[in-house]
């Protein structure tokens, strides 16, 4: 398929309605704002099930019905809807992958958590690197093992052994 046939069959798939747009993998719906009287625009990613974003929606020129959306707006909606997207990733990664590094006879090394977030078996590996990104241990620990500098000495002091 050519570039042209995708951007085409792009397009057939897409919908352009006062308070529906649908288009290059997102859905931008006006609704009513349920804590006020105003209006909302929710984003939703295609498969997705919540909205990445929920914002308020400016009212048309009657005061009472909202403003159409429009290819500036939505353009503006998916980005901003992307942005919230990647900066919740990043939140996530983060508070499931943690490194620090640590200094120790034979040179600095790397001790990295990473929590496996499984609803029947949550679990962490708990892994070490030296300056050459080589593994020298890695051992299963639990999710709530608290990675910080005097955990990471005392498992480089014991051998790697697991923590107790």
């Amino acid at each position: 398929m050519s570039l042209n046939e995708t951007n085409e069959a792009d397009l057939s798939a897409a919908v352009f309605e006062p308070l529906l747009w649908i288009n290059k993998g997102w859905t931008a719906r006006v609704i009513k704002n349920e804590d006020d009287e105003g209006w909302a625009v929710e984003m939703i990613k295609d498969g997705e099930s919540e909205p990445a974003l929920v914002g308020p929606w400016t009212m048309g020129r009657d005061k009472k019905n909202p403003k159409p959306l429009d290819a500036s707006a939505f353009a503006t909606l998916v980005k901003t809807a992307s942005e919230v997207l990647r900066r919740h990733e990043q939140h996530l990664y983060a508070m499931y992958h943690q490194k620090l590094s640590v200094s120790s006879p034979s040179g600095w090394i790397d001790v990295r958590l990473d929590i496996v977030p499984d609803e029947d078996d949550p679990h962490a590996w708990l892994g070490a690197y030296d300056a050459n990104e080589e593994e020298l241990a890695r051992v299963r620990v639990e999710a709530g093992f608290k990675l910080n500098t005097a955990s990471a000495n005392a498992w480089i002091d014991g051998g790697f052994r697991p923590p107790a």
